[in-house]
């Protein structure tokens, strides 16, 4: 008969004790929340920063396509009423063979990606485009010929279209949404309208003179504008400062102190400034940015910066991790909520945990002028 060996009752206790370690996750879990608004009756706008880095690499292209995906999917649980992207919408404008270490896509393929993102919006929300300095020349702003209207005609998204006021010539002398402004009403009782305009990267004086008069118009006085450009302030880690001077070789340029100093202080009704490119670190707070000055009629100015795409793994990384900004205006007119938010995070209970970033410069409250 087999001898039977018995194992002391402490000994099995330390074994399920182990198991029990060792089967734990090496984070703690936080009880995740889906995105919902705080209150039923407010509405919200996303903030798309620079998608530059998932369209330059082919696998990334597809995190940026997942993005807009969760974007259609939570239109009417958010009341998603507007979208916004701060530009460099690709890495290169025009090439034709890339050099595999600043990306793997020649600019078609990147403009096609990009382009393949947002159609996921086109009829289901109304989505503004800034154009950034790597949506112009060859590689990066050697001079302003963009493929952008190629891939985004005024009446590409029908729903944008019913926005659109007017545009002004580009570069060339074409109009196009490079410089549009946009009249949006969220539809809440007793909203005030947005006036919003995009203007491309660091805009030539005619069209800083051309967005001066349209915000002046009488019929706009008491709009809330907003500004949506690509480059504008720095981040938190250097104080937030309005950028002063760039390297790029483009003659006839404001840069962020000068169209501070020569659109957004002297108009009236300008309340809001989105911006993104600058990314000084690869942590949040690099990559972040936010002020507050007044205009010339007494009203406070937000102005945010918001770009995400050395967030994961630098400039050669993922293209941000699919970080995004929703805000949330409350039924009260002048409240905004601003939360940061994930869906690449968000697709896997595994993840889940990382899908919001509650520091303060990332979850914050700012308030309208009346």
């Amino acid at each position: 008969m087999k001898k039977t060996t018995r194992i002391p009752f402490n000994r099995v206790l330390s074994l399920l004790a182990a198991l029990l370690l060792f089967s734990m996750p090496a984070f703690p879990q936080e009880t995740y929340r889906e995105p919902a608004l705080s209150d039923s009756k407010s509405w919200s706008m996303i903030l798309l920063p620079d998608p530059q880095t998932y369209s330059k690499f082919g696998r990334n292209q597809g995190i940026f396509e997942l993005m807009t995906a969760w974007i259609r999917e939570n239109a009417d649980e958010l009341n998603v009423k507007l979208v916004l992207c701060t530009g460099d919408l690709v890495e290169q404008n025009y090439i034709l063979e890339p050099d595999s270490v600043n990306g793997n896509q020649t600019s078609r393929e990147q403009w096609k990606a990009v382009s393949s993102g947002f159609s996921r919006l086109d009829g289901i929300v109304p989505y503004v485009l800034a154009t950034g300095n790597h949506d112009y020349g060859y590689k990066s702003a050697e001079n302003r010929y963009s493929q952008f209207g190629t891939y985004f005609p005024p009446d590409r998204n029908p729903l944008t279209e019913a926005l659109l006021v007017e545009m002004a010539p580009n570069a060339a002398g074409v109009k196009t949404l490079e410089n549009a402004c946009y009249e949006f009403r969220a539809g809440q009782d007793n909203e005030r309208p947005f006036l919003v305009f995009s203007l491309e990267f660091n805009p030539r004086k005619a069209v800083v003179d051309w967005a001066s008069a349209v915000a002046a118009r009488p019929e706009y006085k008491d709009h809330i504008a907003v500004v949506l450009t690509h480059s504008y302030i720095k981040s938190r880690v250097l104080d937030n400062i309005h950028i002063e001077k760039e390297g790029y070789p483009l003659k006839d340029v404001t840069h962020g102190a000068a169209l501070f100093r020569e659109l957004i202080q002297p108009s009236e009704n300008i309340q809001l400034v989105f911006s993104g490119h600058v990314a000084d670190t690869e942590g949040h707070e690099g990559q972040t940015g936010f002020r507050t000055d007044k205009n010339s009629a007494g009203q406070k100015v937000h102005q945010m910066m918001f770009n995400a795409q050395r967030e994961a793994g630098g400039w050669h990384g993922n293209g941000g991790d699919g970080w995004l900004r929703i805000l949330e205006f409350l039924p009260d007119g002048k409240t905004v909520l601003v939360k940061t938010f994930s869906p690449f995070f968000a697709i896997s209970p595994s993840t889940r945990h990382l899908a919001w970033r509650t520091e303060s410069y990332d979850e914050f409250s700012f308030e309208l002028s009346e």
